[in-house]
């Protein structure tokens, strides 16, 4: 089995990139560290939100409404005790 690169491996390498990009304009050049990691911030918030909202995690939006059993649910993720398994 072969590792590929997917969407979100992508964009996670995209948004340390940005950032250490950032810093090391700011280091090595005449550009204030401010104004560079801010600036490349802002690339960084810019792939995060269209990860995030543009191209979201779903397939579709009627996934978004579908209801999910208690047993479905992880028991790590559940606010609700269970009793004992009969």
């Amino acid at each position: 089995m072969e590792y590929t690169l997917q969407y979100y491996d992508l964009v996670l390498s995209g948004i340390g990139a940005s950032l250490g990009l950032g810093v090391l304009i700011g280091a090595a050049t005449t550009v204030s560290f401010f104004v560079a990691v801010a600036g490349f911030g802002g690339v960084a918030i810019a792939l995060i939100t269209h990860a995030l909202f543009i191209n979201g995690p779903v397939d579709d939006t009627e996934d978004l409404t579908e209801e999910v059993a208690l047993e479905e649910v992880p028991q790590v993720l559940s606010p609700i005790e269970t009793g004992p398994e009969t």
